[in-house]
């Protein structure tokens, strides 16, 4: 029990590993010609599918609303988010090890800061490829943006697009709930060390 939170904390920090095995985010286009949909798989240092032309024909799509191609390459977050992640499982080895509740508390602070900043990175990011549009785009409807979802169900013209995350995804989540857990059980033994120590301590004066 007294090694608990150490392991909690190491489990922590290698669960991130997942993003580098696992994409993190899917979004699915439906439409009646597409009822199986098209799955795009976001990774942390690349963007696929469950396909090799999966990009390709979310491009396609995308052409004919005038909305622009999905590069990866020239995506910068997915050249230097990955070092952040190799960073924080860096960090979180060490912390553990440390054994320390209060780094405990800022690992896992801090991994949900990341998290935030990337929600709200990849919400800019489709907000930018839904709204700013081409002007010389097949199809034009005034006043109309295709902003996918940046989490649950949204109907897009004749598209149904979900946006969920994937495994990795919930590998982050299981990392920030066991880092969380590390620190409860950390400051859990320390009190229930002064509550021993404080029983000691009577029981002495009562002997005494």
């Amino acid at each position: 029990m007294k090694q608990l939170p150490r392991i909690l904390m190491i489990l922590a920090a290698v669960s991130l590993l997942a993003l580098f095995a696992f994409p993190m985010w899917k979004i699915v286009l439906y439409a009646p010609q597409y009822p199986d949909g098209v799955e795009m798989h976001i990774w942390i240092n690349k963007i696929g599918g469950t396909s090799p032309g999966t990009l390709q024909n979310v491009n396609i799509l995308n052409h004919y609303v005038g909305m622009k191609m999905i590069e990866p390459d020239s995506i910068p977050e997915l050249q230097y988010f990955q070092y952040v992640i190799m960073g924080m499982v860096g960090l979180g080895l060490i912390v553990g090890l440390a054994n320390r509740k209060g780094l405990f508390l800022v690992w896992t602070v801090l991994l949900v800061a990341l998290c935030t900043i990337g929600m709200y990175d990849f919400y800019l990011w489709e907000y930018d490829y839904g709204h700013n549009l081409s002007d010389t785009a097949p199809i034009k409807i005034p006043g109309a943006s295709f902003q996918p979802p940046l989490f649950g169900r949204k109907v897009i013209l004749n598209f149904i697009a979900v946006s969920l995350p994937h495994i990795a995804g919930y590998f982050v989540g299981l990392s920030i709930l066991l880092g969380f857990s590390a620190w409860w059980f950390k400051r859990k033994n320390a009190k229930d060390e002064k509550a021993t120590i404080r029983t000691g301590i009577a029981a002495r004066s009562m002997l005494a």
